[in-house]
């Protein structure tokens, strides 16, 4: 084949594999010229500096040297003087390149495959692009495709303009696929990777159903009705939170559908999944005790600061609330964010007695006061010996039985124990070698200090060194379970918002960073 080869089939060529592989026809076009490039330098020279040009419109191709415009010449298959340039072009500079018409040539067959060679891999490389680019802002949308192969329980689907793969943790249980089976899934990542763009589809992530929903739901997909929240047991039940902007349309109602046709639906895509649809409340409580429909619930606790809710049941309610192996608690968890704790109404009395018990016994030992004094204190809602010491001395005279002597007395003992309370922490903190300084820090107590020293910190750029999550525990989610960490000062009731001020603060002091720096940082986030 020469250079002058017919131009009208090369531009057919080029169209046609465009359209094959959904490509710019100009990048097939590049990359013949590439190719011929490629062609021209085995037989010129690899050193040569060869471009290779072809009009689109017409088909015609030139076959140019260029040669570099020097002072003195090197290398006489790259360069040329500036003599000899400008008796060619009398504009020609220093640095200018010359081009010089290369005449017809013929494709060796060597030449040739490598020519094909190059074509075909240009191609692939903007295929890859083109599909890259094309479903890299389809993460969240649902697709369509059709069974191409299963490999080791993965699931490799067609999807007409790319390949995807459901790999089998992705795939709802007991759900077999064989070749030619059309597939629903959700695509939920998309990777640039060294054999190409890796499409990963799913079929159990919570977003699936939630898409599912919008397609069935019109109200949904129009915005009148919000999907807050998604939980799932993939194949076996799931837990769905929605929300109506419009009072006059019931939630619920819109997503179950005229005799259920809305929701069967879902339920059919997703083999059988049993769905619970929960009105979502912005108030945590009133949430949760739907989150655990089917059960009754009597009454509930929030710790706020801990995410955590207490829920008190009938006892005849308790398998319900639970679920099997704990399912339907597992769910409401995942769908309201909570930890939640279900007690029995037996279960949540004999937790509080013993609790009652157990202030009674600190006030006896630490107060030395006999039972009765003791249970009165705590009848009345005082938690620890920290509270009796420094309340109003008029709230401890004003229970029945006390008078203005008796509060005074009760006080002078609350503090003296804690007196000695702290002394004895001291001396433990100092037996750990733990510095007098991080006591400097705003939060930090003695008590801590020794929790700090037996966690080998003994200084603050040591306690600077903290992470927030280190000093009040975090929390993991893994296989639908959430498993918690406690912190370092967990047991000491450190908040989340104390945690970071401690740690700013030990950060500052140790000279890591700056009040500027953290006043500026704290200007720009209020900006944001």
């Amino acid at each position: 084949m020469a250079v002058s080869a017919n131009r009208l089939e090369l531009l057919q060529i080029a169209d046609a594999v465009a359209r094959e592989k959904s490509i710019d026809k100009s990048i097939v076009i590049a990359a013949m010229a590439d190719a011929i490039q490629k062609a021209a330098r085995s037989r010129y020279g690899q050193e040569t500096n060869i471009r290779a040009d072809i009009n689109p419109s017409t088909g015609e191709m030139k076959l140019q040297r260029l040669m570099e415009v020097v002072d003195n010449v090197e290398d006489y298959a790259t360069q040329i003087s500036l003599l000899q340039a400008q008796d060619r072009n009398p504009d020609a500079e220093i640095g200018d390149f010359i081009a010089e018409q290369l005449p017809p040539m013929d494709f060796g067959r060597i030449a040739a495959q490598s020519a094909k060679q190059v074509i075909v891999q240009k191609v692939r490389e903007a295929e890859r692009d083109r599909q890259y680019d094309e479903y890299k802002d389809r993460i969240g949308e649902i697709v369509n495709g059709t069974v191409k192969r299963v490999e080791y329980g993965n699931v490799i689907v067609d999807l007409g303009r790319g390949e995807a793969i459901v790999r089998r943790d992705e795939l709802i249980p007991r759900e077999n696929y064989k070749y030619g089976d059309r597939v629903r899934a959700y695509v939920y990542d998309v990777r640039r990777e060294q054999r190409g763009p890796q499409i990963f589809l799913s079929r159990t992530h919570p977003q699936f159903m939630a898409k599912l929903f919008t397609m069935e739901v019109p109200e949904i997909y129009d915005g009148i009705i919000e999907i807050k929240s998604v939980a799932r047991d993939p194949g076996s039940r799931a837990k769905i939170a929605v929300i109506s902007r419009d009072s006059s349309i019931d939630p619920v109602g819109a997503c179950v559908g005229m005799r259920g046709s809305r929701v069967q639906a879902v339920v059919g895509e997703l083999q059988g999944e049993k769905i619970d649809i929960i009105p979502w409340s912005p108030n945590a409580a009133s949430f949760i005790v739907n989150a655990l429909q089917p059960a009754e619930v009597a009454k509930v606790v929030l710790d706020e600061d801990a995410e955590k809710i207490e829920v008190v049941v009938p006892d005849d309610q308790l398998s319900l609330a639970i679920g099997r192996r704990g399912q339907n608690v597992r769910l409401a968890s995942q769908l309201t964010g909570w930890d939640i704790d279900i007690l029995t109404e037996e279960e949540e009395s004999q937790r509080r007695q013993k609790e009652f018990a157990d202030r009674s016994n600190l006030f006896m030992e630490a107060l030395d006061v006999d039972e009765m004094v003791a249970q009165v204190l705590a009848s009345e809602g005082f938690t620890s010996v920290e509270e009796v010491a420094y309340v109003d001395a008029d709230e401890i005279s004003s229970i029945d039985g006390f008078d203005e002597d008796t509060a005074t007395e009760i006080q002078s003992r609350a503090r003296d124990y804690l007196e000695k309370i702290e002394a004895e922490h001291d001396e433990k903190r100092r037996k750990l070698g733990v510095a007098d300084e991080l006591r400097d820090i705003p939060g930090v107590t003695t008590a801590m200090m020794v929790t700090l020293g037996e966690d080998g910190v003994k200084t603050v750029e040591d306690f600077a060194g903290y992470a927030v999550d280190d000093l009040v525990g975090w929390k993991e989610r893994s296989d639908g379970e959430t498993k918690t960490f406690p912190g370092v000062l967990a047991e000491h009731g450190v908040s989340r918002a104390d945690a970071e001020a401690m740690v700013l603060a030990a950060r500052i002091k140790a000279g890591w960073i700056s009040e500027e720096e953290t006043a500026a940082e704290d200007a720009e986030a209020a900006d944001a």
